[in-house]
């Protein structure tokens, strides 16, 4: 028996009443989110929680970058067992560094859609089989191969990282904990010769990356209890908890590439061309790296070569540039704390037009203490 007129536009209203109704329904799931008295909300976590969340995460990421340099003093051992110039025995600290800028452009976006915490906790894994490749390599290709894929496995932590302070804090609350996060990277280049040094001249070079193991190893250990903090996918999930649909639909395919590869290769572009800030800060920063990553080459020749180190000895000699790195997120935290918390305290108008440009005092410091140091 054919359905009425009447009857179908009943049902209609029916559904039309509970989509509106469950519309309804996200959007007071999305406005409670924020209430400070929502705890399933990162940044209403405790200060021990957040802290438990940022600390592995800075060590991930320590740890990296500590792998990068922590061949070098091996270099010397390499050249040796592959018949290759100390030139070319460097390959694999400088294939590692290509590989943590081609790692994020990967890895970021996923993080965006699918969390923090499968990034760090699938990425990871992959970045200690394939050290475990290098370290096992019998041939000069495979060691660089290896390290190479390595290193593109092992960034996304150093990308992704930042995001997860965004998660935890608020904008004003971000320089101490947003400090630690930025500051690990560099300071895991100036330990990791410490460490490999130890390891090339008491062992052989293959100790060096068995030392990234387990440094990597001990980090991934601390991340594993971890919850994930991004904000979108925990809306996502809270929703389906409640029978709700999703904040944000999903996108077909097609469209999820499209939208992937306008994040991760357009804006990029589009922002360097079109920001002069964004410019020159990426060049200083570029700059700043580079100079860092000269000295595992200049320091041998000037302290081994001219004032007769040892290879541990040699090694030590990147502690100074530990304790700078260290001075750096100090400051950070400092001028923070007496020139941008002051801004915020007065807020309003004042806050909008001064505020983001006080983060940039600590750059202004460092770019004089650099010629000088």
């Amino acid at each position: 028996m054919a359905s009425k007129p009447s009857d179908d536009i009943e049902i209609q209203v029916k559904e039309s009443d509970s989509s509106k109704e469950s519309c309804d329904q996200t959007d007071t799931l999305t406005e409670d989110w924020d209430e400070p008295h929502n705890k399933e909300n990162p940044r209403n976590w405790s200060a021990l929680k957040k802290t438990c969340h940022i600390a592995p995460v800075s060590l991930l990421c320590l740890s990296v970058t500590a792998g990068s340099s922590m061949i070098t003093p091996g270099a010397f051992a390499i050249g040796h067992k592959f018949q290759v110039s100390h030139t070319a025995a460097l390959l694999p600290l400088s294939l590692f560094v290509l590989g943590l800028a081609i790692g994020p452009v990967l890895a970021a976006p996923i993080s965006e859609t699918r969390g923090r915490a499968i990034v760090y906790k699938v990425s990871m894994p992959l970045y200690m089989l394939f050290i475990v490749g290098a370290g096992f390599s019998n041939s000069f290709a495979g060691l660089l191969v290896c390290r190479t894929l390595a290193a593109i496995s092992g960034a996304p932590c150093l990308a992704v990282g930042a995001g997860t302070v965004a998660d935890l804090f608020e904008p004003k609350k971000m320089a101490a904990p947003g400090a630690l996060v930025v500051m690990a990277p560099f300071l895991g280049p100036c330990l990791g010769p410490v460490i490999g040094g130890f390891s090339a001249t008491y062992t052989e070079y293959r100790w060096t990356q068995w030392s990234t193991i387990l440094l990597a190893l001990a980090a991934y250990i601390l991340v594993l209890p971890t919850q994930e903090t991004h904000r979108k996918v925990l809306l996502k999930r809270k929703a389906q908890q409640m029978g709700l649909p999703p904040p944000e639909p999903e996108l077909a395919p097609k469209e999820a590439i499209k939208m992937l590869l306008t994040i991760t290769l357009f804006r990029p572009i589009r922002m360097l061309v079109s920001e002069p800030i964004v410019l020159l800060y990426s060049v200083y920063n570029a700059f700043t790296f580079s100079v860092l990553f000269a000295f595992f080459e200049a320091y041998p020749f000037v302290f081994m070569g001219k004032y007769g180190f040892n290879i541990w000895q040699y090694g030590l000699t990147f502690l100074g540039i530990g304790v700078g790195v260290l001075l750096g997120a100090l400051g950070a935290v400092l001028v923070d704390l007496l020139v941008y918390q002051k801004i915020v305290r007065q807020g309003g108008e004042r806050i909008r037009n001064r505020g983001p440009e006080q983060r940039l005092y600590i750059g202004m410091i460092g770019d004089l203490c650099l010629p000088i140091g």
